[in-house]
This record gives structure tokens, sequence and C-alpha cells, in this order.
């Protein structure tokens, strides 16, 4: 059954407004919808989402926290100059889009994001409140945004970058918990992600954490979720060297054929790069990226994920694989790939799926996590399944439910 596109626009509120990946979503975004550039990428714009009613690309309004000060079209030119990615005759063409986003960003939180962020960031960084001061804050900036651009459904999305781990507690487990948290001003038992997400959360907005950071969706901030019946997934987006394995990983299993090793190595620059190259925040990035490839194949294996920060790599990053596998007669063999590509086109426009996909859900009534986006994640909230073309079929047949239910 077709179904037809939703009226008005959608809110998008991004925690990172002025990182890469929010720039180039961004600029994309606005792109595709005045006619300048095609829509390679996108998922949503293939023929499995058509009339399923889905908002359009040009019905967007974009606003987000962002922790350093600076201009959506001063970040987009930074990106041109390293990278090129985003050519300047499309930041010339795009200037006045750009702008009004810049009047819908306000400042962010670093409470508790850890040394290397807080380095990062200098003396650029926000005011330091108390928790409630921050939740009640940010709260007023997204009621604000939605009512000065007269929005009634607005996204947030996560694209921060990835915090040290928050060591979690019990009182991390109930939304009672998680309110003693805050009354007490214990900034120590929360991170931004946490904060944001409980904000979201506390709105009724969908929510989507597109970074690895465990504090987002602890078991008390999911349960403020369910009770305001708002859909949200997570966690960690796939979008390079995990993505090839959640592909190719399958086929050793398809085949018979035990894989022995699997090591992995990749070098990135950018901001990213700095922030991982702090153990604290690597380490859930590494487990993240590691954590699959057992449980596709179901059998304990040596596995191994090197990150290291190249500075003149800017946002083009590389991984090299080596697998060792054995096959008939106990023979030994192996194979290596090289997967080369750039962490922001690759990205932004999962998140422009994904934010359209969350809208659709909300709109359905759904609530809890979005199980069938569980392709676009590399650690999946809910979903043991990592073998991605299973992981695809879970998000076809929510496609046919919506198709059916009418």
């Amino acid at each position: 059954m077709t179904h037809s596109p939703p009226r008005g626009k959608l809110g998008v509120w991004v925690f990172g407004a002025l990182g890469g990946l929010s720039t180039t979503m961004v600029v994309g975004a606005r792109a595709i919808s005045r006619g300048k550039v095609g829509t390679l990428g996108l998922l949503t714009e293939t023929v499995h989402f058509h009339d399923i009613g889905l908002q359009s690309l040009g019905g967007l309004v974009f606003g987000g926290h962002e922790v350093r000060s600076g201009t959506l079209r001063a970040a987009a030119q930074e990106i041109h100059e390293n990278t090129g990615t985003i050519p300047y005759p499309l930041l010339r063409e795009l200037a006045a889009d750009l702008r009004k986003v810049d009047g819908n960003i306000r400042r962010g939180c670093l409470l508790n994001a850890g040394k290397t962020i807080l380095k990062l960031v200098g003396r650029d960084a926000p005011p330091q409140r108390s928790l409630q001061q921050e939740v009640a804050r940010l709260r007023r900036d997204i009621q604000e945004f939605m009512r000065r651009n007269r929005l009634k459904r607005c996204i947030c999305v996560n694209l921060t970058s990835t915090e040290p781990k928050l060591r979690l507690t019990a009182q991390h487990d109930t939304i009672e918990g998680v309110e003693k948290i805050l009354a007490a001003d214990r900034s120590a038992a929360m991170r931004p992600s946490a904060i944001y997400a409980w904000v979201a959360a506390s709105l009724g907005l969908p929510f989507l954490h597109f970074t690895p950071s465990n504090a987002a969706l602890i078991p008390g901030i999911r349960a403020l979720f369910d009770r305001q019946a708002a859909p949200y997934m997570g966690s960690d987006g796939k979008t390079g060297e995990t993505l090839v394995k959640s592909s190719l990983a399958p086929m050793f299993k398809y085949r018979n054929l035990k894989v022995l090793t699997w090591q992995g190595y990749n070098i990135l620059g950018d901001r990213d790069g700095v922030v991982l190259a702090d153990q604290e925040n690597k380490s859930s990035k590494v487990e993240s990226k590691d954590a699959l490839l057992s449980k596709i194949l179901g059998y304990p294996l040596h596995t191994h994920v090197g990150i290291d920060y190249v500075p003149s790599l800017n946002d083009l990053k590389t991984a090299w694989d080596f697998i060792h596998f054995q096959g008939f007669l106990g023979f030994k063999m192996s194979m290596q790939f090289t997967w080369q590509g750039c962490d922001a086109i690759l990205a932004a426009p999962i998140v422009l799926d994904m934010i359209r996909l969350a809208d659709l859900a909300q709109r359905r009534g759904e609530a809890g996590p979005m199980k069938h986006l569980s392709c676009f994640f590399k650690r999946p909230l809910d979903v043991d399944q990592h073998d991605l073309h299973l992981q695809w079929h879970l998000l076809t047949d929510y496609l046919r439910r919506v198709r059916n239910d009418g």
C-alpha cells in the first residue's frame, strides 16, 4: 500500500552539530533537496523505501548543541580544505542555508567529558553548571528550537566524540536512580552523552546514538524512553572496516571454512583520531569493533583491532585486515583486504536514513529499540544477530509490515 509523506517539517537536533559528520550531513541534505547532487549512498532513496511515507530531505530543519564555537560554514570550509569532499562551489551556493542552521546551534555540555575531549576544546569550553541546570538548559534549547521553527516532530542524534567508558552502578539501572544522581549533582556518574540522551527521553523525542560511548543508553535512560513511548537505537555506526567484517565473515560460515585469526589495523586523522589516541576513549571503540566476529562465526578466535592516529589523513581513513583460515584437509590459507574511505562521506547518508526511519517509527506509534535499524550499528541494542545479510532482512521485513499495515 502507498503511504503519503507526512505534513509539516521535521526537526533534527544534533549533539555535536559542528563536527565533520554533522556538517557533511547538513550540506548533503541541503544539496540534495536543491538538486545540486544525487542521492548515492542514501538507502532510503532506493526502490525498497518508495511509497512508505518518509519525510522529504527538503523538509528537515537542523539545529543542535556543540561544545566548540564557530559556524557551519567555517566547519564545511575546513572539510573542503582538508579532504575536498565538500566542493567549494557547493559551499558558495549553500551559504545562506548554512547560516540559517547556525541560528539553531547552541552551546553543548562538557560535564565529565574526559580529559582528551576537554583538552581538544580548550579555552573554548562552555561554562560548567550543575547537572540539573544543564538538563534544564538543554531542554529549553530544544523546546525553543521546535517553537521557533513551528515543529511538532523532532529527532535527536548523538554524533559527539567517543567518551571514556562510564563506570556503571546500580543507580544507573532505574529512572529513580538517575534522578538521584542528577539531584545530588554527581557529575562523575554521568557523561555528556548520558545527559543528552536523558534530555531527549524526558521530551519524548526519538534518539539515535551513533557513537560507542556506553553512558547514553544505560538502563535508567532506556526506561525513561520506554515510559515516554519514544523509539531509540544505538550504538556505534557501522560504516567502514566493521561493515566489511559483518558482510564478509558470514561467507566463511556459509562455506564451513574455519577462521583462525582476524587481525585488523586502522589509521585515521581528524578530531576523531585525536580522541581515539587516548586509551580511555579508544577502549570503547575497540570493544565495539572487535565483538562481532565470534558472534557471527559461532566460536572463539584470535582477533585484534588496532587504531592509530595519523594527523595527515584528516577525515580519510585506511583499514588493513589479515584473515587466516583453515579449509579442506586442514590446509591453512589467508585473505587480506584494504578499505580506504572518508568517515563522514560513509556515515552521513546512513544517519539521514535513520533519521527518516526513526520519524516513521514514531509516527506509527512505535516505541523502544528500533531493532530493524541493526544493520547500521556495530553493537545494535537487543539484537544478537551481527550477520549483515540477516540484519538486512530485519529491515526489509519491517518495510513489508509498514506497507501491509496501511
